[in-house]
């Protein structure tokens, strides 16, 4: 039997997609439904045809599953966030363990593996440290929020539930100050207007807020007022800066800074350790998940105080600290130089002297290091979404490493390397996922790899 675009069907959801849409099968071809559970009946539109698969849309849910939730946000179904709200929390979890195990099994080819039960938080709201939101709109109708999916067409909003308190009272405040003096929202298609982008960190510890505002130049109307209004109205503000950006680019901050009150940085502690946060600083948006994986990643580590560490992708280094404490050297390496000069302040402000940065490719830096007589008695990568280059794998491995720690934001490529490096004598010992992105698809996991012939 075809399935055609614009049929109705009932049927029942026998398995889960990657971003978490449930699987139906008709006449053994898949379809996959946004906001259908594992176990659900439901009657589906179908939306969209491809040769060997499709989508449909919910119209009715005629057996509900024990694990169906109440989205809380009223912005569900139009913003381009929160995707897996209809799961209760734990069923969020038990879904992103399947779906790594799943990757280990089908990609990794590894059916022994053990996988753990994802690590999740016992208050999964207002978890994100950082605010990203688009402006646009007009005069008429400012909207400041979030992305539909796959579109840039804004959802305003006044609340968003992962995100800290802070970013919704600005959202008010900045909102009021463009209506109340004329201030032009960014239109995309014109590339006009003169506010863009709003962000608004946090430091979870230390309480310090900052906020930046996007521009596409740098007059500042009324600026001072803006200024007097977010320090009457923003607890904990420390910081305001105006950011210009006036590119017509999808990269939201420009290069250029300019400190209008306050602080030109705000700080926050991961673990013991301090960090300056400036607003083109890269800093784990969920600071609580953080300390629980990179603690994870130490303990697979085990290290002595004896070892040379190699962290491959350090970013700012944050990682690199936290070996620093039980490794004899660490020797981090990334291809960003701002974020290799955030990693050699960072060391310097936790008084870290074992730590050494370099700024390159992974898989170009590290052989160098190689052949200049370095060796690493653990290596640690935490790379891109995309994986390890395979030339970088092939290099750790002539090294001998005893034990690869493989932190990943990405189950897909994750197995594809874990695949390889079990071809190059390396085990998959253990693997354990970490949810740092509750009420999302997206799961961060740490992976313990031992070398065959020890």
């Amino acid at each position: 039997m075809a399935v055609n675009k614009n049929e109705e069907y009932i049927v029942n959801i026998v398995g889960e997609g990657y971003e978490g849409e449930g699987v139906a099968r008709i006449d053994n071809f898949p379809v996959f439904i946004h906001g259908a559970l594992l176990n659900e009946k439901v009657k589906i539109k179908i939306v969209k045809v491809n040769k060997n698969f499709g989508f449909g849309k919910i119209i009715e849910i005629i057996e509900a599953s024990e694990n169906r939730a109440n989205p809380f946000c009223k912005s569900y179904k139009t913003c381009g966030g929160c995707n897996l709200q209809h799961y209760n929390y734990e069923a969020q979890l038990s879904f992103k363990t399947n779906r790594v195990k799943d990757c280990m099994k089908k990609i990794g080819k590894l059916n022994d593996v053990l996988v753990h039960d994802c690590l999740g938080m016992e208050e999964p709201f207002r978890y994100r440290n950082k605010v990203m939101l688009p402006v646009g709109g007009n005069l008429e109708k400012i909207n400041i929020g979030f992305y539909s999916p796959r579109s840039h067409d804004i959802n305003d909003i006044d609340i968003c539930h992962i995100q800290h308190l802070e970013g919704d009272k600005t959202i008010e405040v900045v909102k009021s100050w463009m209506k109340k003096n004329n201030i032009e929202p960014y239109n995309e298609t014109k590339h006009s207007g003169l506010v863009k982008h709003i962000m608004v960190r946090k430091g979870f510890k230390t309480k310090e807020v900052m906020i930046v505002i996007v521009t596409t130049e740098n007059k500042f109307p009324k600026k001072e007022e803006l200024i007097n209004d977010l320090r009457e109205n923003i607890e904990g503000l420390v910081s305001i800066v105006q950011n210009i950006n006036s590119k017509k680019t999808n990269v939201v901050l420009g290069l250029e800074n300019i400190t209008l009150w306050g602080k030109d940085t705000i700080e926050d502690y991961i673990g013991e350790f301090k960090f300056k946060i400036s607003p083109l600083s890269f800093f784990q948006v969920n600071p609580h998940q953080t300390e629980v994986l990179y603690n994870k990643a130490l303990e697979y580590a085990a290290l002595t105080g004896d070892e040379t560490v190699f962290d491959a992708y350090c970013g700012t280094g944050t990682i690199s600290l936290f070996l620093s404490k039980k490794a004899k050297k660490v020797y981090g390496v990334e291809i960003i130089p701002a974020a290799i000069e955030n990693a050699i302040e960072n060391a310097k402000t936790n008084n870290i002297e074992n730590a050494e940065f370099f700024v390159g490719k992974c898989e170009e830096v590290i052989p160098e290091l190689i052949q200049k007589g370095i060796k690493a008695d653990v290596v640690m990568v935490d790379p891109p979404r995309k994986g390890c280059e395979k030339s970088l794998l092939e290099a750790l491995v002539k090294m001998e490493p005893e034990k690869i720690v493989y932190v990943s934001c990405d189950p897909t490529t994750l197995a594809r390397d874990l695949a390889i490096l079990e071809e190059l004598d390396y085990k998959t010992i253990e693997v354990q996922p970490v949810d740092m992105f509750p009420h999302t698809a997206h799961v961060e996991t740490c992976v313990l790899l031992q070398r065959k012939t020890i």
